[in-house]
């Protein structure tokens, strides 16, 4: 029988880390934080508004009663990085607060900031409880339980119910009702849009081109079951495609741009190769946009939307006069816009549906808190457009060795930035509940983590199984 000598060529083997009934339980909470915040209009369609706020402020206080004992325990371990917070965006909270007092819609506006001030307290605490593996993980979790409750959803409607279905506690219009009202259209075996349990196409296919991201990073970073994200990836896919969302096709051009320039700056070796790619890029990309603006006509047609953008136009004019009323400070804080308060809407009509958004992510910030907010949400966004490509094209360095591999895990911000600025064109929905969750949260993660898998912030957090890196353990003499 083999014995162990004196002097083993390595360690003996030990049984793989065990993470406590409590870490367990801590990443739940983070999976349902997350699905929440994706999926807040599948709890305002099944509960009503009512029920959709209980479930938001329960939340917050389970993450408050999460994080306040974690804060004290590790004060020592894993000390709560001040200076590393995304000040910037902070900022923007801060003057969104302030707007109360001269807001034309006080009410509408505390209870929005409301919703904003829950959005970031969950986006630090995510960001300084799970390291960036983790991080990945839970947000695949989550968006798993949104893709697969929505392909569920569909198949029960189509299968079951056979008939279109409005979501409960909503009283259906009089007379001929428009496909925006429903929960379902029953839409999944006869070509037209499904909706999923989001009840809003572009919402669910912008959800799902992010799950196609969040899956693919996960699969090429050796995490377990890769069969598993492989079939994943496909019905993220298919529901994406089956939503068709025109915007969702633009910000899925805008990502393979994005991930091309990265992958060519990752092959270059010295800095004149670098200034080259810059310059390669911008003209590249200058001529682009020209086309498309030259040609916007076709470029609109191929995607199934009118040289309007299905009346985005309009509403981007109507919302304009009002800016010019209060171009400095703006109208107050809203986002999104109250359904109940029509003074912030301005009479404003979609498909028989009060308009809660202004459907551009810019025209909306100075609409609502004027040049000066807009001004520091460039400013947020710039750092962190800088600081996420960086730590996309950059080798992982902390002493003389500049040779370490890249990480799969460190292109996901800069991707996820990239889908943001995209989708801001035409959506509000970066500055909303999961878009300005993940502003906050990449913002203050680059910072208090630029290395994946270094620093005291990553190590703290109780290794991943599957997902960890191997540990190398030096050979010892016994």
């Amino acid at each position: 029988m083999p014995t162990y000598s004196r002097h083993p060529v390595g360690a003996p083997p030990q049984a793989p880390p065990r993470e406590s009934t409590r870490r367990l339980m801590l990443r739940a909470h983070a999976i349902f934080v997350l699905f929440t915040l994706f999926a807040l209009p599948f709890w305002n369609h099944l509960l009503g508004t009512t029920g959709a706020a209980g479930v938001v402020i329960l939340m917050t206080l389970g993450t408050l009663g999460w994080w306040i004992p974690l804060l004290v325990v590790q004060q020592k371990t894993n000390p709560f990085p001040w200076r590393r917070l995304p000040w910037t965006a902070l900022l923007y909270v801060l003057w969104a607060t302030l707007s109360i007092s001269w807001s034309a819609w006080p009410a509408s506006s505390a209870l929005t900031v409301a919703g904003m001030l829950s959005v970031t307290l969950h986006a630090l605490f995510l960001v300084h409880v799970l390291s960036w593996r983790e991080l990945m993980r839970v947000i695949a979790s989550a968006l798993k339980w949104v893709v697969g409750l929505s392909l569920m959803f569909e198949l029960f409607v189509s299968l079951v119910i056979q008939h279109p279905i409005f979501p409960f506690f909503v009283e259906p219009p009089a007379g001929k009702i428009d496909p925006q009202w429903y929960w379902s259209r029953d839409n999944l075996f006869d070509g037209g849009r499904i909706q999923g349990i989001l009840g809003n196409a572009n919402l669910l296919a912008i959800l799902c081109l992010i799950a196609v991201i969040v899956f693919t990073i996960r699969a090429l970073s050796s995490a377990p079951r890769r069969s598993w994200l492989i079939a994943w990836i496909v019905v993220s896919a298919y529901l994406m495609y089956r939503a068709g969302s025109a915007t969702v096709f633009m910000c899925a051009a805008g990502i393979v741009a994005v991930l091309v320039c990265v992958l060519i700056m990752r092959r270059t070796t010295k800095p004149s190769q670098r200034s080259l790619a810059y310059f390669v890029f911008a003209g590249v990309g200058s001529a682009a946009a020209l086309l498309v603006f030259v040609y916007r006509d076709v470029v609109f047609g191929l995607l199934g939307r009118s040289d309007n953008l299905t009346g985005r136009a309009d509403i981007w004019a109507a919302i304009a006069e009002r800016i010019a009323e209060r171009p400095v400070i703006g109208w107050g804080y809203s986002s999104p816009w109250v359904p109940f308060d029509e003074t912030i809407s301005a009479g404003l009509v979609d498909h028989g549906q009060i308009v809660m958004q202004a459907h551009n992510m810019w025209i909306d910030v100075i609409y609502q808190l004027g040049w000066i907010g807009c001004a520091i949400l460039i400013a947020t966004m710039l750092a962190l457009i800088w600081r996420s490509w960086f730590f996309a094209v950059d080798r992982p360095r902390w002493d003389l060795n500049d040779a370490r591999p890249f990480t799969v895990i460190s292109i996901f911000p800069v991707l996820m930035v990239a889908l943001l600025l995209v989708q801001g064109i035409t959506e509000s929905a970066p500055i909303m509940l999961w878009g300005w969750l993940f502003i906050v949260m990449l913002s203050f993660k680059i910072k208090s983590a630029p290395i994946v898998g270094v620093g005291t912030a990553e190590q703290s957090a109780a290794l991943e199984q599957g997902d960890a890196p191997p540990v190398r353990r030096p050979l010892t003499r016994r």
